[in-house]
């Protein structure tokens, strides 16, 4: 991949087949496909080196797919928009890529492949695949706008100008601005008369409300297993969710582990369940998933008690929150221990509720949520039914995945169905 900065001499008008607006998994990917089809391919980033969310990803190991990735794995207002992507280009063509390299990788949990060794691997073979391709990649380049013209696109940047047949933006969505995140991708799409789902934080940690906080926050670092799920408050919060009518939300659950922290809750579940919450929601979690906890307290007559509740919690819970969840219920309820009572309890245990202040926001977000409205894009092609020769990939369209390696598929995907007819 041939690598250049933006300096003076730089700022002339030079033509292209396409113009790739974004460095990053989608726009990398994207750029060497359609360089092996024997396009002239200009890459450009803002940033001073390419692929920076891929270096960060996994903790510094890349999960850069999941072996179980469907369509079902995705949130978009238009459920069925990601299948052909996916269907086109799936994980075990990605694995072949990465063995292609020599690099080495394990599956982790639920089908998360990671690199052995680093995530600069990752970035290293795309990279090479667009060196191998003869993309022309310029770092350090601000694109200012993209206007139309007879033959195409005219792309403004700090460089100059680059004309090109078509331009591929892949320019990420809003999460982790400290990244260089922005919302042009999006600006971009609205000028060309594209609509935009609102985006929002997603795979993020929600933070407690101020009575919540105050029962629970002293307990971070604490860490269960649960199932999650969001539910909605009356008819107010998750107006957006479920995506579709035969979509239901109360059963898109996520059984991984829970953390709390000192604002709120976090860890795998709730960075799942954030997804599918807005604000005025509430999540609900299954403190003890596949286990009634207090059964054994209806098949005696002695020790139904708050004492024997908690001995019986503890077996499934951290010590410290089995002694909060019984100390917060006996000071507001001196117990029923009747069966009928004593199930009631098992039921709250199985539906913890929590309606959360906010999220941590894009600054701790994984994925944005929403973007580009696919019911304006072409499905196999990723190409605007708007704008002949403009196409939208990854992050910035309205396709979000679960944790755990589909939003990388999601970019590999999408770079590929663009890549092979642009």
């Amino acid at each position: 991949m041939i690598v250049m900065t933006a300096t003076p001499r730089d700022a002339k008008t030079m033509q292209y087949d396409i113009v790739v607006l974004g460095a990053g998994a989608a726009g990398m990917m994207c750029a060497f496909e359609a360089g092996k089809r024997g396009r002239r391919v200009l890459l450009l980033e803002h940033a001073e080196r390419v692929g920076q969310k891929i270096l960060i990803s996994g903790g510094g190991r890349c999960n850069f797919t999941n072996i179980h990735t469907k369509a079902e794995n995705f949130l978009s207002e238009n459920p069925h928009f990601a299948k052909s992507a996916l269907a086109r280009f799936t994980p075990v063509d990605f694995i072949t890529l990465v063995e292609k390299h020599g690099i080495k990788y394990h599956e982790k949990t639920l089908g998360q492949l990671f690199c052995d060794d680093s995530a600069r691997q990752i970035v290293a073979m795309l990279e090479k695949e667009g060196a191998e391709a003869r993309v022309e990649t310029r770092v350090g380049v601000t694109v200012g706008g993209v206007r139309r013209r007879d033959t195409g696109f005219v792309v403004e940047t700090s460089a100059g100008s680059f004309g090109c047949e078509a331009v591929v933006v892949a320019t990420g969505g809003l999460s982790i601005p400290k990244m260089g995140a922005t919302g042009f991708g999006y600006e971009v799409a609205r000028k060309f008369g594209h609509a935009v789902v609102e985006p929002r934080a997603g795979l993020v940690p929600l933070v407690f409300s101020v009575g919540d906080r105050e029962r629970w926050c002293d307990l971070a670092g604490l860490s269960t297993e649960v199932v999650g799920s969001a539910v909605a408050a009356g008819s107010e919060g998750l107006k957006r969710v479920p995506r579709s009518p035969k979509e239901d939300r109360s059963k898109v659950k996520f059984r991984e582990k829970l953390l709390v922290t000192h604002r709120g809750v976090s860890g795998p579940a709730v960075l799942q369940v954030s997804s599918y919450w807005n604000v005025g929601g509430e999540v609900r979690f299954d403190l003890a998933p596949g286990i009634e906890v207090f059964r054994p307290l209806t098949e005696q007559t002695s020790g139904r008690d708050w004492n024997s509740a908690y001995a019986a919690l503890r077996m499934v819970l951290p010590t410290r929150m089995a002694e909060r969840w019984v100390r917060l219920r006996a000071n507001a309820d001196a117990g029923d221990w009747t069966n009928a009572g004593i199930a009631r309890l098992e039921a709250e245990l199985h539906a913890w509720t929590l309606r959360p202040d906010g999220s941590e926001g894009f600054a701790k977000a994984e994925v944005t949520v929403g973007g580009v409205d696919t019911r304006e894009l072409d499905a196999r092609t990723m190409e605007s039914k708007r704008v002949p020769g403009m196409y939208f990939i990854g992050e910035v369209v309205d396709v979000t995945g679960w944790l755990g390696g589909y939003n990388f598929q999601w970019a590999w995907a999408s770079a590929v169905s663009v890549g092979a007819v642009a």
